[in-house]
């Protein structure tokens, strides 16, 4: 699982904007990554994202009439690692190709049709509600599975016929190319690649600070652990949540937990049953199961996965697991089950 680290290449983020660019395609997942590097400040790390606004004219206005001035132009190469987000337009504008519409696509044909193919890709293509059109004219969705909003999806047909177009879901990742289907639905995505990149316990940080649910992915069955029981806005309560989501491995007792969320042991106990829905230490557990289930994924023995998930022998896992599960962790966990 990703951890922040000091040594972290920044990434650049670089937003594309179009005429009439939807506001909250910009700002809100701009939002979730200037809180990432927030959060790295108090733990004195350096910033790991770089927001970067260019487009294809300097000035122009968003969907709501807000000017947007002084933007980048669209740049030559992208020499650092780069996510390259296309915020979307409202619908009276998606069908109209404009001069700048059109540059744009050349630009990012030019700039990423090579790249995001390669399965080493420094770059990422993220695709916001209609955004997803704009990289279809540029042709970078053939034989890619994407989305966009739902009353677009036969447009996007129509425009990528060679793309996998994925209906009802919230956001598809495929490979270097991510896309969402809807306004808040970037909020989710960038919420999930911020998960990828630093770990779930920032992203579900990052979600409680903008007080939004958080969604792993929508073809996931069910939430990951790391992500359940997070749907509540108790603040002692997420704080505990989040020291376990960072160390699960940690040898945590009650009185540690309860001291993280400056209560007393049964009140913590109480609190965590009526917003989390689940005791601390199941929660604990939960996150525990998780990562020995993804340690025997990757060949770690079980009493190597046992060791790295926190468990105090491999009798203890095999316990919980089949607690939890039935079988034995060489088994598997049933497919789509959640922690």
């Amino acid at each position: 699982m990703p951890r922040p680290s000091a040594r972290s290449p920044t990434i650049d983020v670089l937003f594309v904007i179009v005429p009439h660019a939807l506001l909250l395609d910009i700002a809100g997942p701009a939002e979730a990554l200037r809180l990432v590097n927030l959060r790295r400040a108090e733990q004195n790390l350096p910033p790991l994202f770089r927001l970067r606004f260019a487009g294809p004219v300097t000035d122009t206005r968003a969907s709501v009439g807000l000017a947007l001035s002084a933007l980048e132009p669209l740049p030559r190469a992208l020499s650092a690692p780069t996510w390259v987000i296309l915020p979307g337009q409202p619908a009276a504008q998606v069908r109209h190709v404009t001069r700048p519409i059109i540059d744009t696509a050349k630009w990012l044909s030019a700039t990423l049709r090579d790249t995001i193919r390669a399965r080493t890709a420094r770059h990422r293509l993220i695709t916001i509600c209609s955004g997803t059109l704009l990289a279809a004219r540029a042709g970078l969705l053939d034989q890619r599975q994407c989305t966009t909003h739902h009353d677009l999806l036969d447009e996007l047909r129509r425009l990528a016929p060679h793309a996998h177009v994925m209906n009802n879901r919230v956001f598809v990742s495929d490979g270097a190319l991510a896309s969402s289907a809807g306004i808040t639905a970037g909020i989710d995505l960038v919420l999930h690649l911020i998960g990828e990149e630093c770990g779930e316990a920032t992203a579900a940080g990052v979600a409680e600070d903008m007080v939004v649910y958080l969604r792993r992915s929508s073809s996931d069955p069910e939430l990951s652990p790391f992500l359940a029981h997070r749907r509540h806005l108790h603040g002692a309560v997420h704080k505990v949540q989040n020291a376990i989501s960072a160390e699960p491995e940690r040898d945590w007792d009650m009185a540690t937990l309860a001291q993280i969320g400056h209560v007393t042991e049964r009140h913590l106990l109480r609190l965590f049953l009526q917003n989390a829905g689940v005791s601390p230490l199941n929660y604990l557990r939960a996150l525990r199961l998780e990562l020995a289930r993804e340690s025997i994924d990757h060949g770690a023995s079980v009493a190597r996965a046992a060791e790295l998930a926190g468990f105090t022998s491999s009798l203890q896992l095999r316990r919980a697991w089949t607690r939890h599960w039935g079988g034995s962790p060489r088994d598997g966990a049933p497919r789509g089950a959640s922690a």
